[in-house]
């Protein structure tokens, strides 16, 4: 099993800094998990957001997506990344290394 590094984020000022650690993970062939829940699930209706294709798995919450009052139509993520807390304990179980912006 390879490295993976997984980030948790609850905030919306980080994406950039979050989009730089997963390139460099990416470079060192670490697999990258991102959980993004209360205020950061606004993230992910970001333009932005898209640079993380190809160099992370993306989920969210989608209990705090709706409570952000954000509209499935508006996220650049799948459908299928809508996901719940159990996700998240998963990730936190199958990850060596873990960050929390």
């Amino acid at each position: 099993m390879g490295r993976i590094l997984g980030i948790y984020v609850s905030s919306e000022k980080y994406l950039d800094q979050i989009i730089k650690v997963c390139r460099a993970a990416k470079k060192k062939e670490v697999d990258v998990r991102i959980f993004f829940t209360h205020n950061g699930t606004r993230l992910c209706t970001d333009p932005q957001l898209r640079e993380l294709e190809g160099l992370a798995t993306i989920a969210l919450c989608k209990v705090g997506f709706e409570a952000n009052a954000l509209e499935p139509a508006e996220a650049r993520v799948e459908e299928k990344a809508f996901l719940s807390q159990s996700w998240h304990a998963e990730m936190i179980y199958d990850c060596d290394r873990y960050l929390v912006f």
